[in-house]
């Protein structure tokens, strides 16, 4: 059962379901919620058989951002302040970065803050065609820190993190779209069925094909560029999966991974 303040993980055959929950809050992050976030992430890691994460928040919200109400606690020293970002929520969105499995977002309502940060972790983004996005955090006094800063970048582009970060804009689904950080919109009511369709097609897919494009795309992100392409890179040749894809396009059937 999903528990308040919590990121709660149900597996549901080759999918994992990840929800945010902070209730009367939409989902606002607290510290347990990082804490959970970056746990489930590294389990999933090490899991057999699954094929695909979805993320998505409880109560028709992605996340609003930071529980503000944790935040006298910590926020006003400077070594407490430090460890909450590079250790806690860094943590938390590094598992999710270093995560081999493709990472779907359904994305409803409010999508703020530590939500456009958890969002730019995810590999596909659906969104609700009501759903907003921004970062006004600067009306809170603090900047974003930096390494999720340049995730956000990396993801939704250097003039819109500047629009939310500098000017506290707050963007709908279709302007996101527009920008290249949604692949899909969607009316609310259809929402959940695109991202169903969207899994769907993705667990038809060679799962060892979705764990070294992640890693690929992860060297990239780092700036490593072609240096990655290691003879390593090519140990699949031999393996079963690559073999299926090839004899089963070959016969002209569907093919049958794992």
């Amino acid at each position: 059962m999903t528990v308040a303040g919590q990121v709660h993980c149900e597996i549901d055959g080759a999918l994992a379901r990840v929800c945010l929950f902070n209730d009367g809050k939409f989902n606002a992050m607290s510290r347990a919620m990082w804490r959970s976030l970056r746990a489930i992430f590294l389990d999933l890691q090490n899991q057999q058989g699954l094929l695909c994460v979805t993320v998505r928040g409880m109560g028709g919200h992605f996340c609003a951002g930071g529980d503000i109400a944790e935040y006298p606690e910590f926020r006003f020293n400077e070594s407490a302040l430090r460890a909450f970002h590079e250790d806690e929520v860094w943590g938390g969105l590094s598992a999710m970065l270093d995560c081999d499995l493709p990472i779907v977002a359904c994305i409803e309502g409010h999508c703020m803050g530590a939500g456009m940060e958890i969002a730019s972790c995810c590999d596909i983004r659906l969104a609700s065609a009501s759903a907003r996005f921004g970062a006004p955090i600067a009306r809170l006094g603090f900047p974003m820190a930096p390494r999720e800063a340049a995730q956000v970048v990396r993801a939704a582009g250097e003039l819109t993190a500047r629009e939310m970060l500098l000017g506290a804009v707050v963007l709908d689904a279709a302007e996101m779209k527009g920008r290249g950080f949604l692949n899909q919109v969607a009316p609310q009511e259809e929402l959940v069925h695109a991202v169903e369709q969207r899994l769907e097609g993705m667990t038809r897919l060679a799962p060892q094909a979705a764990r070294m494009n992640k890693q690929a795309l992860r060297a990239l992100a780092r700036g490593d560029g072609v240096s990655a392409a290691s003879l390593d890179s090519y140990r699949y040749a031999d393996s079963a999966e690559h073999r299926e894809g090839i004899a089963a396009f070959l016969a002209k059937r569907p093919p049958q991974f794992g």
